[in-house]
């Protein structure tokens, strides 16, 4: 069975030593003339979450950052808007965004036909890669079709990854936990050869303390949006669709003057790309 995935075009940073990938999801020949912020004396006001890292979280003085945080600075910074951010629970996010007591809304709630039909979104600037781990002293060979048949491959049970691993890799033997956390401490102990879910839980856990250093990203990252969804954005409301459009413009020149690669590398050590 052919396998068709769909895959962010990744760019390596020249840094010597340097070997995170870091993903690109804009489209060069997509470029239009630059759009201006529209003019406005207001500040416009973002809205995230303190509970997510590395996307959004608390700093050291309480101030909200993260990635999605710190993108959003950067993007205000381009357009020479003055912003504010203000951290609110992450299930009151939207409803606020509608009732104006914020302009934009930069945090990790799923771009869904459901959200676009309330309100209006940017480009992803970040997708959820479904990736698989594997410990490093098995010299196991890179995940394929071909390579994980009659191999162990831990999911979680009903997950997306565990519905994308039954259709495109049919002859692995897919082994159920009841979550992430359960199938990694399999993975850890050597009781699965494989785990295949979210990039970005996989590659934070790779990279901390639970794993003891066991295991690595292994093979590439799958982006099947009826999987995986079409990732995150920066939204705003539909009156604001002058606001949207120069959000979305600022995104792909903040990935062309290389911000977006130096705040990348600063929130994912490990990269789930």
């Amino acid at each position: 069975m052919a396998l068709l995935v769909g895959r962010a075009d990744a760019q390596t940073p020249p840094a010597p030593g340097q070997g995170v990938a870091i993903p690109n999801f804009w489209n060069p020949r997509a470029r239009q003339e630059r759009i201006d912020a529209p003019q406005t004396s207001r500040t416009v006001r973002f809205l995230t979450d303190d509970e997510f890292p590395p996307l959004h979280f608390p700093g050291p003085d309480g101030t909200p950052t993260g990635f999605s945080v710190e993108l959003a600075r950067a993007v205000c910074e381009k357009l020479a808007l003055t912003c504010t951010v203000q951290a609110r629970r992450f299930d009151t996010l939207l409803d606020a965004l509608a009732d104006k007591q914020g302009d934009v809304v930069a945090a990790a709630i799923p771009l869904t036909p459901a959200l676009r039909a309330r309100f209006l979104a940017t480009r992803p600037y970040f997708r959820w890669p479904g990736r698989f781990a594997a410990r490093t002293d098995k010299a196991l060979p890179v995940p394929s079709a071909t390579a994980l048949a009659g191999r162990s491959v831990g999911v979680v049970a009903g997950s997306a990854h565990a519905a994308y691993l039954k259709a495109f890799f049919p002859k692995a033997q897919a082994r159920d936990f009841n979550d992430l956390a359960a199938a990694e401490g399999a993975l850890r102990r050597g009781e699965v050869e494989y785990v295949f879910a979210d990039g970005l839980n996989l590659a934070l856990w790779v990279g901390g303390i639970e794993s003891a250093q066991c295991c690595a990203l292994v093979g590439g990252d799958y982006l099947e949006n009826r999987y995986f969804g079409e990732g995150i954005g920066l939204v705003t409301r539909p009156d604001d669709a002058a606001l949207a459009r120069a959000l979305d413009d600022a995104l792909q020149r903040v990935w062309d003057d290389g911000k977006y690669a130096e705040l990348y590398l600063r929130f994912f050590p490990v990269s789930p790309f």
